[in-house]
């Protein structure tokens, strides 16, 4: 697989081995939305390792470092908005001094996956999703890899941003919330294995 490699070329930091960013809005406002499910899963993976999320200098996302068998590896969620998630990402990076892209693991909901269903992939289109095509255009390429959250499509087109702003209730609710667990139970493999094997697991399930 070819290796590409940030534009930035000044490095600092402890290298990671694999940066994992879980793309979420801030604030309690959007707490338990769907548009937040690739945060809170890298919220509960942090959490499960027993690390804690903090913001570090001159950064715009809480981040942890975790030690595994394949190395160093950093999560994150980013403290901007979800359509700045690139401004979050380029001084991660650079903390990080990850220069293959493709051991980016972004984390984010997915309209175009019915509710449950998860996906990993390296690189495709945007789908409209903000958080990714900020992180696209700070890049410079696509070729970065997802988990993809299926949050499944809103009743209408136009109640799209409803669909993903929304705090789900219930029984939605409650599947919200097992969706995160089965994601967070994606990433911690992805943490310990090879891609390649993390991508089986998780597309066949």
């Amino acid at each position: 697989m070819a290796l590409r490699r940030s534009r930035d070329s000044e490095r600092s930091g402890s290298a990671s081995t694999l940066v994992i960013l879980g793309l979420a809005n801030p604030g309690t406002e959007y707490e338990g939305s769907r548009h937040n499910v690739g945060g809170d899963a890298v919220r509960l993976v942090v959490e499960r390792r027993g690390a804690r999320l903090k913001l570090e200098s001159r950064q715009r996302a809480l981040s942890a470092s975790i030690a595994t068998p394949r190395g160093l590896v950093t999560l994150a969620v980013p403290t901007t908005y979800m359509n700045e998630s690139g401004a979050a990402l380029k001084p991660l990076l650079r903390r990080t001094s990850l220069e293959d892209l493709t051991r980016l693991v972004v984390a984010h909901d997915e309209l175009d996956l019915e509710p449950g269903r998860l996906q990993l992939k390296i690189g495709g289109g945007l789908a409209g999703h903000n958080g990714l095509r900020s992180i696209a255009t700070v890049l410079g390429t696509n070729d970065f890899a997802r988990l993809r959250i299926g949050i499944g499509k809103p009743p209408s087109k136009e109640q799209g941003a409803d669909w993903v702003l929304q705090r789900p209730t219930g029984a939605r609710k409650l599947a919200l919330a097992a969706l995160v667990e089965a994601a967070a139970d994606a990433l911690a493999f992805v943490l310990d294995n090879e891609f390649e094997d993390a991508q089986q697991r998780v597309n066949q399930s």
